[in-house]
């Protein structure tokens, strides 16, 4: 039996890549960043690729709609440090339920995978309602990427 996360695949052609530096102030004494800040970076991540792909949190908004977190999980593999320049890859998870999947990547200074982690987002419209099919401006653009045919 086929777990249905499984179900879904990644769109290996709507993934961004980007870099930043890791700041002071997202770091412990020892300079080492503090595992909240990995969240912050996949935000960065979300954020490069709706500016990229035309779907960021203002293009969502513009539609009427928000998109709340409602999971997120995250795996640290190796520490991130002060100083260094690293790689956010994020990826949309094709899925035929109404809500938003994205799959990280964080790749330290030495190409490494330091962490990977997923967020799901859910759609609403303005009056705060969860919606179960995804809004029409939203299916236009799948369209558009060609997630749907």
């Amino acid at each position: 039996m086929m777990k249905r996360k499984e179900q879904y695949k990644e769109a290996l052609d709507l993934t961004v890549s980007q870099e930043i530096r890791v700041r002071f102030n997202e770091t412990d004494p020892l300079g080492i960043v503090w595992h909240g800040y990995y969240i912050t970076y996949f935000e960065d991540g979300r954020e490069a690729f709706g500016r990229k792909h035309g779907i960021g949190y203002l293009d969502i908004h513009a539609h009427g709609y928000t998109t709340p977190i409602v999971k997120s999980s995250c795996e640290h593999k190796l520490p991130l440090r002060y100083g260094d320049v690293v790689r956010i890859e994020t990826t949309i998870v094709d899925t035929p339920a109404a809500k938003m999947i994205y799959r990280f990547k964080i790749f330290d200074a030495d190409n490494n995978i330091a962490c990977t982690g997923e967020t799901i987002q859910v759609f609403m419209n303005s009056d705060g309602v969860m919606l179960l099919n995804y809004p029409p401006f939203y299916e236009e653009w799948r369209k558009k990427v060609g997630l749907v045919k």
